[in-house]
């Protein structure tokens, strides 16, 4: 006999006590993914630094005495070596930089340095002062006074004289040997971004001439400076700056490379003049380039092509070009089609720098020596008595910094991995030195055949970093498996929020025995990983990543075993059709792949809004429309305007008559609706409470519109920010951003408070626009105030409750009641179109004021007319401010919109909850660790924001909640809801 199962109703009481808190699964799912995050980096971009190493490299017959490094911060390889490379400028000489020129025509090699990503200071330095690549999320550990935990030739050297920025002098002076790095800068105020920055670049030139001058009268420094292996270290961070405040095709940079080309060629004379040897050798690069408007740290070409030019005692002259050419369409404007071009990655100048003055190479030092391969020429010069001599002892230093670092690394790996596998072609080093590949290349060098060296040499590298790249993904796979797991058992574990299986099902079908085995396989698993990561000596956080999908998955089976027997049985009796569910769930996928798609063709997001505001009207019945066309047409036309923006470049100039306009459509917009508010308003105190409010904001929108003007004005005028501007603008923006949350207001109707936060956040859309944020923050606005009544129309066929009578204020236990009511709703599929419309409207609010595939779209020069001084923490402050203001209109719309649908707080966010990790999983496996490093750099920027989209989500969600909480009337259960 079957089992009768008693049955449930549909409608469940009011007060029925449920199994589910929404506040846990909130706290459970911030928590899982805020520590996920790192989980990329866990698997794509460990850490490569290691301790232990010997060092190897030093040679007393170097060629060099000393060495000087030049690194022209933020400079284009192309805007230094094009024949007239500013032609928008009038009367831009066709050669910017004639020293620099000349010395790679006559006397020096030139060539391309490729950079990684980020590409930003601290990593580009690091790369070039220490041979290695720090994992991508190095950036977020600061710029300034950050102990480094590597070797670098700074440390190697007897001594290095730098001067520069102090965001990245004192990263080398406190990592390397107390008293071996020497620093002077200048103070972190010089770095006004208002003012002509080339001050500092010469400021860093005068300090190098008192130097010396002063090595005359004392004679420690004269010894110190006269000493074998000295290095001499310019940071140049004028064109960063002047990049940033008038971007690289200004006249502004061009006279800023026009001052450093000078510099460079007063220093060479000066450390000639000094030392009278020519015993020198001289490397100028750049730690990063720049983009068109001014930004770097993404992994654009022009951020990542940097220019390298070596000349002095060591480095050989220039070559003709070889057969097939060396350079291609990029370098073609160079018109240095004759000399023959020798790219490096960035990591390589290191390698180079330790073997011209003859130290010991960076321990940790990936960098490959130019010479190393058989191939291509070098920068080495071979032409002296003793230059293949060098050449072979550099190749011989290189292979045994970079077997060594394997050698190590494959001895803790094996130590401490079960079933270990080695890299087959390197199985038997067991000793550096003895090894037979080293003993090759040392008979080879013995011999004088420098050729045959040079060939094992480069073999034996490609072989220990194809090593050293299998040791750092080992345990690569196990990484993906855990973390797939992991999402997909988030989103079943957020399911079961919706389903509710243990409050519907019958607790008799709930077995002890299928909880305890569950229970009891889930622990077993969850003490197997932990044993294996114990052995391993794993990082800390694998320990934390698997202890998710244990828990995730034990939930969910416990509860749903039983409810799928349960809902098997009713949909045998009932013949419960599953169309409509296979339909969603084809919605569903195709909705999330295509906004997977809409990360790199932006386009999308337009046809997105296509669909909804022209399409999906379609779908209604014509009562549907002709009952409610203004709403109709409203929602279509708000859409179809928010489409334009996903298409515009993000490649904008600033445009004060743009900024301007954008304002006043602000006001006009800000100014129609309020007299709509009014004019509902029956209650006349109130009516001019509101009216007060509406105009002081207006007020402020006004102010800030002239004070903005004003600003622009005067900076491209470059007379800096004038002192009552920068005072006045912080004080409009800080009172009108205050204003909505500060209002005496207490009975606001939901869209008197609407209305309010617009107009609150209008200034910020002025001040912080450089072109069309301010249009885009109206018609995003626009748009979601015709979901609202949109959504009501569809679900409810009625225009939603716009009354303008306030709803009785929440007290606190009514608002924790409130909250657990969500878990009393009741899932309809048509839930996952409004929870993906929603995530969609999440998502184009990055692309309304930039492009989300690159944060270096967001641009710095509205900044400037708030923070003129260099203050990076500040800067981004104001730029996430920026991103975060139109969220601010989505939350309280969003709650307004629950709300209009009679849904209990946080219910659709239960929906989003489980979608947004389908989106977050297909981006884990699209990041790239190889490749070009714009392709590596979006892949990252993908992955970190589908990751915070749930941690977004809810925080709109509950933002819009708190904000909206004394208008809006909670529902517990609409008897008129559809239920499943």
């Amino acid at each position: 006999m079957v089992q009768q199962i008693p049955a449930v109703s549909k409608t469940q009481p009011p007060n029925i006590k449920t199994h589910y808190n929404v506040v846990k699964l909130l706290v459970i799912g911030l928590a899982f993914h805020l520590i996920y995050i790192g989980s990329v980096f866990d698997c794509y971009f460990t850490s490569p630094v290691i301790h232990g190493m010997r060092s190897y490299g030093r040679n007393e017959e170097a060629p060099a005495k000393r060495l000087v490094l030049i690194v022209g911060d933020g400079l284009r390889a192309d805007l230094l070596f094009n024949a007239n490379a500013f032609p928008s400028i009038l009367d831009a000489p066709e050669v910017v930089a004639p020293h620099l020129r000349s010395i790679a025509e006559t006397r020096g090699a030139f060539g391309i340095s490729h950079t990684r990503v980020p590409t930003e200071s601290r990593p580009g330095h690091v790369a070039i002062i220490g041979g290695m690549y720090e994992d991508v999320s190095a950036v977020t550990k600061g710029w300034k006074t950050n102990p480094v935990d590597f070797d670098s030739v700074f440390n190697q050297s007897s001594s290095t004289f730098s001067f520069g920025s102090p965001d990245i002098l004192p990263m080398f002076a406190r990592g390397a040997t107390l008293g071996k790095v020497k620093t002077w800068s200048y103070d972190e105020d010089e770095e006004d971004f208002t003012k002509d920055a080339t001050a500092l670049d010469i400021w860093v030139l005068d300090q190098l001439k008192v130097l010396l001058s002063n090595a005359t009268t004392n004679q420690p420094l004269m010894n110190e400076l006269r000493s074998d292996k000295v290095v001499f270290f310019l940071h140049l961070l004028g064109l960063d700056t002047t990049g940033h405040s008038y971007r690289p095709h200004s006249k502004e940079y061009m006279e800023n490379i026009r001052v450093v080309d000078t510099i460079v060629r007063e220093t060479e004379q000066l450390i000639d003049s000094f030392y009278g040897d020519s015993r020198t050798s001289f490397i100028f690069t750049a730690d990063h380039g720049m983009s068109a408007i001014g930004n770097h740290g993404d992994g654009h070409p022009d951020s990542t092509r940097t220019p390298l030019i070596a000349w002095g005692s060591g480095i050989r002259g220039p070559m003709p070009d070889s057969t097939p050419s060396s350079h291609d369409t990029y370098s073609e404007p160079w018109r240095l089609g004759r000399l023959y071009r020798r790219d490096v990655e960035q990591a390589d100048i290191a390698p180079l720098m330790a073997s011209l003055i003859g130290i010991d190479w960076p321990v940790n030092s990936v960098g490959v020596l130019p010479d190393v391969d058989p191939t291509r020429p070098g920068y080495l010069d071979t032409r002296t008595e003793k230059g293949d001599e060098v050449r072979g002892q550099a190749v011989l230093a290189n292979a045994k910094v970079i077997l060594e670092q394997y050698r190590l690394k494959h001895e803790l790996k094996k130590r401490h991995t079960l079933f270990y596998k080695p890299f087959k072609p390197l199985t038997d080093i067991s000793m550096t030195e003895t090894a037979p590949p080293i003993l090759k290349i040392a008979h080879f060098n013995a011999q004088g055949n420098w050729s045959a060296a040079r060939q094992a040499s480069f073999e034996l590298i490609q072989q220990a970093l194809t090593g050293l790249h299998y040791l750092q993904t080992y345990d690569r796979f196990l990484i993906r498996g855990f973390v797939t797991a992991a999402y997909l058992g988030w989103a079943a574990y957020a399911s079961l929020y919706i389903l509710r299986p243990l409050d519907k099902v019958p607790s008799a079908l709930s077995t002890s025995a299928l909880i305890s085995s569950v229970t009891a396989t889930s622990w077993m698993v969850l003490v197997a990983f932990w044993i294996l990561f114990a052995i391993q000596k794993s990082p800390w956080s694998f320990y934390v990543y698997i202890a998710f999908p244990c828990y995730f998955w034990r939930e969910f089976l416990v509860q749903i075993v039983p409810a799928v027997n349960y809902y098997y049985l009713q949909a045998g009796n009932s013949g419960h059709p599953y169309a409509h569910a296979v339909l969603s769930g084809i919605m569903v996928v195709g909705s999330l792949l295509g906004m997977v798609l809409g990360y790199t063709h932006r386009s999308i997001w337009s046809i997105g809004f296509l669909l909804i505001g022209a399409i999906w009207p379609l779908t209604w019945n014509k009562g549907l429309i002709s009952n409610n066309l203004t709403t109709a047409m409203f929602w279509t036309l708000s859409c179809m305007i928010t489409a334009i923006f996903p298409l515009l470049s993000v490649d904008k100039s600033e445009s004060l008559l743009t900024i301007t306009l954008g304002g006043a459509i602000i006001l006009l917009s800000g100014a129609s609706a309020a007299y709509y508010v009014l004019k509902t308003e029956k209650h006349l105190q109130k009516c001019r409470i509101l009216f007060k409010l509406f105009f002081l904001q207006g007020i402020l929108i006004a102010l800030t519109m002239l004070i903005t003007s004003s600003s622009v004005k005067s900076l491209q005028d470059k007379k800096g920010l004038p002192l009552p501007n920068q005072v006045a603008g912080w004080v409009v923006l800080v009172s009108a951003s205050a204003l909505p949350f500060l209002s005496p207001v207490k009975t606001h109707t939901k869209w008197s408070k609407i209305l309010m936060y617009y107009l609150g956040f209008g200034p910020c859309f002025v001040i912080l626009s450089i072109s069309v944020e301010g249009f885009f923050f109206v018609a995003y606005s626009a748009t979601l105030a015709a979901w609202i009544q949109v959504e009501a129309v569809v679900r409810h066929n009625h225009i939603p409750d716009c009354s303008l009578q306030p709803s009785s204020p929440r007290s606190p236990t009514a608002a924790k009641r409130d909250l657990s009511q969500a878990l009393a709703y009741t899932f309809q599929l048509d839930d996952l179109r409004i929870a993906l419309f929603f995530l969609f409207f999440v998502q184009v609010g990055f692309f309304g004021t930039g492009n989300v595939a690159s944060i270096s779209s967001f641009y710095l020069a509205p900044v400037y007319r708030l923070i003129p001084i260099f203050s990076p923490f500040y800067m981004a402050t104001l730029l996430l401010f920026k991103i975060i203001a139109p969220y601010i209109i989505l939350a309280v719309s969003f709650a307004v919109l629950n709300d209009a649908l009679r849904l209990p707080p946080f219910s659709l966010l239960l929906v989003a909850l489980t979608l947004t990790d389908g989106m977050t999983l297909a981006f884990f496996f699209q990041v790239q660790d190889t490749g070009s490093w714009l392709e590596i750099g979006q892949s990252i920027t993908f992955f970190c924001i589908a990751s915070l989209l749930l941690l977004w989500s809810a925080g709109i969600s509950a933002a819009g909640e708190f904000l909206m909480s004394d208008v809006i009337t909670p529902h517990r259960f609409a008897s008129s809801q559809k239920t499943e």
